[in-house]
């Protein structure tokens, strides 16, 4: 089935070859092959703006390999495909749990209450 569709950028009349979605409850974003239909929530990329594609501070951008391009690396190197329809490896990408993101711990400060107003307080660290 050959699927031909322009790219979702304005101004832009190249093919589409890759298809951009957003998971906002996981702050990801999923660029992979192009859908067989289009869907409201999603949009088509040629190739220049799927390799321009930059995602928001804090995001994750999770990139699934197009046929077409995976026939191009040595079989060593090519991901296994989990299924044969491209929506089930964008949800499998999206279902995989994201890598943890490390960050100090606070540090620990004891406060004392000094004085409140109504739902505001005046608190005291040990250290200050």
């Amino acid at each position: 089935m050959i699927v031909n569709r322009p790219c979702s950028r304005s101004a832009c009349g190249r093919p589409a070859v890759s298809t951009l979605t957003y998971v906002y409850a996981d702050s990801t974003v999923v660029l992979g092959p192009l859908a067989t239909q289009a869907e409201p929530h999603s949009y088509d990329l040629c190739e220049v703006h799927a390799g321009r594609l930059t995602a928001p501070r804090g995001w994750e951008v999770v990139r699934l390999e197009r046929p077409e391009t995976m026939a191009d690396q040595p079989a060593a190197e090519q991901a296994p495909q989990r299924g044969s329809d491209d929506l089930t490896r964008v949800v499998d990408a999206i279902r995989e749990p994201p890598a943890p993101r490390h960050k100090a711990p606070d540090p620990v400060v004891q406060a004392t209450e000094i004085t409140r107003r109504g739902h505001l307080r005046m608190l005291r660290g040990e250290n200050a």
